[in-house]
């Protein structure tokens, strides 16, 4: 692994929030999709025993987006897409949780609700941490997130400053070494869901630990990979050893790439993640002008400046590139 760079803590207000997927806001959520292979867009509804569809309008570029009043956290919904291939029912790609599996319905999550009890905390930097990487399904009997809460003062006591949790996106099954998950997301219902994590985050916090979380973004797995039915998430252009490449560079790539930015940017806001682990970064093939690793950095350091805190982005690659280890700024002089 090697280090791409770091944030430093500064003051600075709260300036993000995930636009794409469901929001919960005053009396309802708002719904917004990137369909562009989709003529129309609807949205199927089950609160409680009540079902209902919601119609979704043309927003730009693609974009189809619409509110349902009435409703909130804990509603299961699904996208109702009319393609040239017919009518297909799918989970919504910016889902944040699929409690029945990667084929079943989303379900409508409110980030704020959560109780989050580390407003003082700041991660030291990364040259000081001792890392010990997690597999939550075999880390304990239980294989959740909060058996691993449970578990962190043992780790503590070994001398550990920081955990690097394997990849938790949703994947198929109940145990996964999470490398072919396909909602990205959607913290594995399976180990707890997202407030297992946040519990599991705000846990390690307390006892003085941060919190890496490994993301793959060069691939995704092949059961219950629905992104292809919205839009052109992939290319035939390059290939990687386990998957489809991701088109960071092709048609319409741009919503692809901010598909990817805003995943990692959720979990620096959402789960209060420290850092993230970029799995096999030499598979992320990019031949824009800006290479998408660079975004993402960017961003992930930016809001991490504007959260106040510390914030870690490591790279995995096969490459022995030295720019993954220096600055932009060096690399941009040439250094």
């Amino acid at each position: 692994m090697s280090i791409v760079q770091h944030a430093h803590r500064e003051h600075a207000p709260r300036a993000w929030s995930l636009e794409r997927g469901a929001a919960v806001i005053d009396g309802g959520v708002r719904f917004e999709v990137w369909a562009p292979q989709a003529t129309q867009v609807a949205v199927e509804l089950l609160d409680g025993k009540c079902f209902r569809e919601v119609r979704l309008s043309p927003v730009h570029d693609g974009v189809f987006g619409g509110f349902a009043a009435g409703i909130g956290a804990g509603a299961d919904y699904r996208y109702r897409l009319t393609t040239e291939a017919g009518v297909l029912l799918r989970p919504d790609p910016v889902s944040r949780f699929q409690p029945y599996g990667v084929h079943g319905s989303s379900r409508v999550v409110d980030p704020s609700t959560f109780a989050w009890s580390d407003r003082d905390w700041c991660a030291a930097p990364l040259a000081e941490h001792v890392i010990y990487e997690l597999h939550v399904g075999t880390f304990s009997e239980a294989g959740t997130f909060d058996a691993v809460a449970d578990r962190l003062g043992a780790l503590r006591y070994l001398g550990v400053t920081a955990i690097e949790i394997m990849p938790v996106a949703e994947f198929p099954g109940d145990r996964n070494w999470g490398y072919d998950g396909v909602d990205l997301y959607a913290p594995e219902s399976s180990y707890g869901g997202p407030d297992g994590l946040r519990r599991l985050v705000d846990a390690a916090h307390r006892r003085g630990l941060a919190v890496i979380l490994d993301v793959v973004y060069n691939h995704l797995g092949p059961e219950g990979n629905y992104l292809g039915d919205f839009g052109p998430y992939f290319t035939t252009r390059y290939r990687t050893p386990w998957g489809r490449a991701v088109n960071y560079d092709g048609p319409d790539s741009d919503e692809v790439r901010r598909f990817v930015v805003d995943n990692a940017l959720h979990w620096i806001h959402e789960y209060h993640l420290d850092g993230l682990r970029l799995d096999a970064v030499h598979a992320i093939f990019d031949a824009s002008a800006r290479h998408i690793l660079d975004e993402l950095a960017t961003a992930v350091h930016d809001l991490g400046r504007r959260l106040g805190r510390r914030t870690f982005v490591i790279a995995e690659s096969d490459q022995n590139d030295a720019r993954l280890v220096r600055s932009v700024s060096a690399t941009a002089e040439g250094g």
